[in-house]
């Protein structure tokens, strides 16, 4: 966080030997937290509450008050870190992180459907495609 603006190896495992699809999704849930944080945190009088905590006072309920709602929507987001308490959880499956992720990305494979490219571009990719070949010598 203190400068990089790269986030490298998201899917590899075994020193790059392999790459898991479940383990990108993951990586990628991982370098959007990354994102978000390296974002800032704003601190003023509005986001630390200065007023609502001088109303309500110590020990007093802070969950019902609009501010915390508000303010809470602006934390990181997960699509597939579990953050619900233990029993609702386990009544939901009780899947780990790497299923939950692994399930995604099949999904994504099974029903990703790419936009076809424009027929100059696919043309222009074909014919860089045989240009090295026959520089190659493959052609």
């Amino acid at each position: 966080m203190a400068g990089a603006n790269l986030i490298y190896g998201a899917g590899m495992i075994e020193s790059g030997v392999t790459f898991d699809c479940g383990q990108f999704v993951m990586d990628n849930e991982f370098a959007r937290m990354i994102k978000h944080s390296v974002m800032g945190i704003p601190v003023d009088d509005e986001t630390l509450a200065v007023e609502d905590i001088a109303t309500v006072g110590p020990f007093g309920d802070f969950l019902s008050l609009d501010a915390t709602l508000k303010h809470m929507r602006t934390l990181s987001q997960p699509a597939h870190l579990d953050r619900r308490v233990r029993e609702d959880w386990q009544d939901r499956g009780a899947t780990d992180l790497y299923a939950r992720c692994t399930a995604e990305a099949r999904q994504i494979i099974e029903e990703y459907r790419p936009e076809p490219l424009p027929d100059d571009v696919a043309q222009r990719i074909h014919d860089i495609v045989e240009e090295t070949d026959r520089a190659a010598g493959v052609a």
